[in-house]
Order: structure tokens, then sequence, then C-alpha cells
């Protein structure tokens, strides 16, 4: 099989191009050089503006696993879990208020209850999901190990949808937090510059997010177990005060037919007439948005302090009861306070219940201004974990050879550059779609967790009824229960939301399995090709070594992949021009009588199609089957600036190295020349020139 310009021969090429002095020279040398001392080899433009951004690069030697304790862990990873009770309610809200007015309120006790009931439940599968899997990973490693790496890419793409739309749900959610704060400052008023502002103000964060993580931060330590913490402290001082003030006899509410707010629907009938089953579903959906996060401890148990399993289980615990906690303290708020969602979603039900519980004064507008600022930090934090998530997640279905293999390679800074950059590009195109809209984006959330949900508790059944082992019925049952009310619940989102927003993921969700089935087998079909060595293939008697390079114009580029040809001291050294246009072959015919290139002539090779890679690759294919040679195919290349160079200049070497590369006995190698650096005379030596520079281990022409 020949090598192409990405393979091994050009890949040579093209690597030592700046490796070291002698790598640039010897190619084209016949007789080594006098040693001299190194020159210093100047860093490209890119990395150097990639030095300055990110910083300096990290060594693979300072990649380290720091253990979290249980205190640090809950703080860490529970951020996008907890911070979700920041905006479950008000999505129940959303969908009761228009359709049965005041009974929203009402209705929304019941349906918090619902949801609550569904957390107890996903809280004792993943107490089992963490002690049967202490690797890192989640419901991918528990499909993997119980169904196989192909059902497993079921729950990869479920959890792939959860972490983009979890950095486009948190980022949008802070936004809100931060917007509201100021409108309620301002007294109310409605400042609609910020409401237009909003989408900048949150892709601004995911960017800044990007940047942070690709110069390496880790999801460890202190710093960022603050801003949960913060925000438990926040809303047990809001619910507190606020249950307080309404036992004391305060009653008050806020009026619900402030401009803005969502109209107020009809309950002629009572609650129960006025609510459809339909309307209840989809507030249950929406309240659904509340569980996300759940499985983060379960990705990242491994970061756990030994014994990992009872430890990560301890603060699966506290987490879920701080939630239930965090969600039913809102939703009783609501009910009492009927703080109700904006058409513009700013200010949002939390802000306006704290600034109900905290009252007027400089006390209430301090308690306001902390809950909120808490809220905020605490969703973007939230937003961070996918971050952190995702490019772990990708770099596992990586290896599996599901993803692109470079999803696995670690960046400058040690953190998964490549996983970070694709999650931060898909998360910005769904906000700049939905307009940074919460409402919109809920419509897309559930069912990637769900169906995470789903697979983790199908895993689950799986590996128990295989062990039988002490109380594995019970385990059974619990299990298939946590499986089969998940995925009621993400049918129950894909019906009810369909037309806002969540036949996006129902589309995507099997097209992305079926295409991560079909990157594993490209890679297995690769694999096994190459692995014909091993199977006892033995390599092809080498026959005659000719070299041919092809000229398309007469300068310092050409010269060099002569001298690489003589090297190689092969039988035969062919100069071959592809005749497009006969005036310049003509041209170029007298330069090349005038160069002193000893008694190597210049082929002519008619080209009247235009087709220049076809016709290589029908001049090498007739001679290595007419004449049985080996055939090593020269293109000279002119390498010029990397963002002017390919806006300027065609790459065709790269088009015919890849046309050719497919015939056997045919080795396309490029020849580099790099131009910028032609024009740069070398320190300490006079000329312009490459001709004139001498690169170290070169002759003249």
């Amino acid at each position: 099989m020949a090598s192409t310009t990405n393979g091994t021969t050009n890949g040579t090429s093209r690597g030592t191009r700046r490796g070291s002095d002698g790598a640039r020279g010897t190619a084209g040398a016949s007789q080594a050089a006098p040693p001299g001392p190194a020159a210093v080899l100047p860093e490209s433009y890119g990395y150097r503006v990639k030095k300055h951004l990110l910083g300096k690069p990290l060594v693979t030697e300072q990649l380290h696993s720091e253990k979290l304790s249980n205190p640090i862990a809950l703080g860490v990873l529970a951020s996008d879990c907890i911070s979700s009770s920041a905006y479950g309610s008000e999505q129940m809200l959303v969908v009761l208020i228009p359709a049965i007015g005041v009974a929203a309120f009402t209705a929304l006790i019941p349906v918090t209850m619902a949801i609550l009931c569904v957390l107890l439940l996903l809280t004792l599968s993943y107490r089992d999901v963490v002690m049967a899997y202490t690797r890192a990973g989640g419901s991918y490693v528990v499909a993997r190990e119980n169904f196989g790496p192909r059902v497993a890419q079921v729950a990869a793409v479920a959890l792939l949808i959860d972490y983009i739309v979890t950095v486009a749900v948190q980022a949008a959610a802070g936004t809100d937090a931060l917007v509201s704060l100021i409108h309620l400052l301002a007294g109310g008023a409605r400042l609609t510059v910020l409401d237009d502002d909003k989408l900048f103000i949150t892709v601004g964060v995911v960017l800044l997010l990007c940047w942070g993580n690709l110069r390496g931060i880790r999801e460890a330590g202190r710093s960022f177990a603050m801003p949960a913490y913060l925000f438990m402290g926040a809303m047990a001082l809001m619910l507190v005060t606020g249950f307080t003030r309404y036992l004391l006899g305060d009653h008050s509410r806020i009026d619900v037919h402030t401009p803005g707010m969502l109209p107020m629907g009809h309950d002629t009938h009572g609650f129960f007439y006025g609510a459809s089953l339909l309307i209840l579903l989809r507030a249950f959906a929406n309240g659904g948005s509340s569980l996300t996060g759940l499985e983060a401890i379960s990705n990242g148990v491994s970061a756990f302090r030994a014994p990992q399993g009872p430890n990560a289980r301890r603060t699966m615990v506290a987490m879920s009861c701080v939630l239930g906690v965090c969600v039913l303290g809102v939703s009783l708020m609501a009910h009492i306070t009927h703080a109700t969602p904006y058409v513009a979603q700013t200010p949002t039900v939390i802000s306006q219940e704290a600034s109900w519980a905290f009252g007027g004064g400089w006390i209430g507008t301090t308690g306001l201004v902390f809950v909120q600022l808490a809220t905020a930090l605490i969703l973007y934090t939230g937003a961070n974990t996918s971050f952190n998530g995702f490019p772990f997640l990708a770099s596992f279905v990586a290896d599996d050879s599901f993803l692109p293999r470079q999803l696995t390679r670690r960046g400058h800074r040690l953190a998964f550059s490549n996983g970070i950059i694709v999650l931060t590009v898909v998360s910005l195109a769904l906000l700049i779609a939905t307009r940074g809209s919460l409402n919109a984006l809920v419509g897309l959330y559930a069912i990637g967790v769900f169906s995470g949900f789903t697979m983790a508790g199908a895993g689950l059944v799986r590996h128990y009824w295989r062990l039988r082992e002490g109380s594995w019925r019970a385990k059974v049952a619990l299990n298939g229960a946590a499986c089969g009310v998940s995925l009621a619940v993400a049918l129950i989102f894909a019906v009810t939301k369909f037309t806002e927003g969540a036949w996006i993921v129902v589309v995507v969700f099997p097209i992305g399995v079926w295409a991560l089935i079909k990157v594993n087998k490209r890679y297995r079909e690769e694999a096994a090709a190459l692995a014909a060595a091993e199977a006892g293939a033995t390599l092809p008697a080498a026959g005659r070594q000719e070299v041919y390079i092809l000229v398309d114009r007469m300068d310092l580029a050409v010269l060099k992949a002569i001298r690489y040809a003589r090297s190689l001291r092969p039988a035969q050294v062919r100069a071959v021009h592809m005749v497009v246009d006969a005036h310049e072959a003509k041209r170029l015919a007298a330069q090349w009588d005038r160069t002193e290139v000893g008694d190597l002539p210049l082929e002519m090779v008619e080209c009247p199609d235009r087709r220049i890679s076809r016709a290589v690759l029908e001049l090498v294919n007739r001679r290595t089957c007419e004449q049985g040679a080996q055939v090593t195919l020269l293109i000279p290349e002119r390498n010029y600036s990397p963002v002017l160079g390919r806006l300027l200049h065609r790459r065709t070497a790269d088009h015919i190295a890849r046309a050719v590369g497919k015939l056997p006995d045919v080795v396309a190698t490029i020849v580099p020349f790099d131009v910028t650096e032609a024009h740069t005379p070398a320190p300490g030596r006079a000329g312009g020139s490459g001709a004139t520079r001498h690169e170290p281990g070169a002759r003249r022409a």
C-alpha cells in the first residue's frame, strides 16, 4: 500500500521541517555538512498567540488526579444538579399559568411531589451505580459493561446531548438571574436593552468558560465548591425568612397582573376540571429539568477518596436531599407568594420570591443581591461542569473507537482541548438558534438526561440478574422501576414538548447513534486492513527504483526536490511537467535549459483536459504496470504564511499525493520549501534567499 500525503513518507517530511537544523537540509544533501552551532528555531505565530492566551505548556508529568473529600465533592460535582432548582418550579408555572390561571399555584404542589418521587427512585438507583462501577463514565460505563459497546452508544449520545444542552441552559439561566437582579433593583422597571442583550452576555460567559478550561482550570478544590455552598446558604436564608414571615401572619401576594407577566388562563370549574392530563404532563416534563445533573457524581466517582463507592453514595444522598428541599421550598414559596414568570423570562420566579421574603430597605436589598449573585454563580459553575464532563466522556467514547481519536489527545495545558472546543461551538450554536431563551432550551433538555437514566437502570438490572448475589431481587426490582419511570418521562417529554423543540433531539438522537456506530465500523475496517502483516502477509520483492519529480515552474523548491531525489540514489530520476498551457511549457523548457541541473532532461506530458492529478495517476500507473518499477513521486510544495497562504495558493500537492498514494508500488512524498523563511536572512549571515543562505546540510544546486 502506497503512503499518501498524510501517511508515513510525507508525514516524516512535514514533521521534520522544524524538528532540527539538519532535518531540513539532509533531505537535499549528497554529502554531510560539517557540524556547527545549533540555530534558534523560530516558533510559529499561531503558537506564540496560543502561549500568550493559554499560558506556558504543561508537560505530561504534571498530569495528576486530585482526590476529593465528601464536602468538597458535594460542592464540586453537585453544582449542575442543585442549581437546577433555580428554574425547575418556574418551568412548571410557565405551562400551568396560561392554561389554568391562579389554580396553577395549587397544581404546582402535586406536580412537584411527583417529581420528588422520581428523584427518590433515581437516587436509590444511582446509589447502586456508584457502588458497582467506581470508574468515571456513569451510565455509559454501565451500559458498555452490560450490553456491549454498540448499545452503549445510546447512553453516549444521551450524555453528550445532555452536556451540550446543560451549557446552554445553565448559562442562559445564570444570565437571567443577573438581569433579574438589575430589574428588581431598578424598582421593577422593564429595561428592554438588557432583555435584548442577554444573548450577548450568555455567549460571552460561555466563551470565558471555554478559555478558562483551555488554560487547564480543574474541577477540584475549594474555589469550585464555594458557589454551591453559597447557593445553599442563600436558599436556606430565603426560605427560612419567607416561611417565617408567612407564619407570622404576612399573607401578602405578588400582583399576578403586573405588566409583562404571563397572561392568566381561566379556570371556571376548579383545578381538576381546568387542567387536562396533557397540561399536567407538560408541566411534569418541564419540572423534570430539576433532576438534570443527578448523574454527575456517578460520572466523577473515580475522583473520590477511598473507599470511593461508599463516599460517592453518601455524597449522592446529600445532593439529592439538598435538591429536594430546594425544589419543594421554591414551589411552596411560589404557592404562597403567587410569583409569576414574565414573558421576557426576567425577573425570575426565584428573584421575586427573594424580593418578597426580604422586603424593602437596605437589609432586604442586601439579601436580594446575595441570593441572585449566588444563584448566577452556581448556574455558571453548573455550566462549567459540562466543560469537564463532556471532554472526558468524549475521550472514553473515542478510546472505544466510536468518535474521532483526536478527542483523546490532551492539549497545550493537559486539557482535552478538542472536546472543549467542540462543546463550545455546538452549545453556542444552540444558544444563538434559540436566542438564549431558557423556555426554548428546556424543551431540548430532559430527553437526553432521562435516556441516560434509562440506560443506567437497564444496565444495573442486567448486572444484578447476572450476579444473583445477596438481595439481588430487590435491586433488580428497584432499578427496573427506575428504568421504566425514566423511559416514561423521556417519552412524555418527547411527546408533550415535540413541537417546542424536542423534535430536534428526537431526530438527532438516532442519527447520533448511527453516526457513532459508522465511525466505529470505519475504524474496524482500517484496523483489519492494517493487520494483514500480522496474519502472515509478506512484502513483495522490491523492483527497479525510479523517482519522478513533478515540475510546474523553475525555482528553489524544485532544485531542493532534485537534490533530494539524487540523494536517494535510484536507478533513474525523471523530471516531468504536466502541460496545461503550451506557451507556459515552452517558457519553462527554455528556463530549464539555462539552469545547471546536470544531464536531467525535462519531460513534457500533455494534459489537455487540465486534470493534473488524473494525468499523473495514469503516468505512474502505466510505469509500474509495464516495467514493474517501484516509483517514488516527489512533489515540491511551497509553504507560505498560514493564513494568506491558504487563501492565495492552491493545495495541489495534497490532491496529487492523495490520488497517486492509492496505487501499489507508489510512494508519494511532498518536499516542503518554506517561502517565508527563504526571504528572511539567517542571523549572522548575508543574503535573503534559500540559495545563498545554505541551509545546514545542503549544498548549492
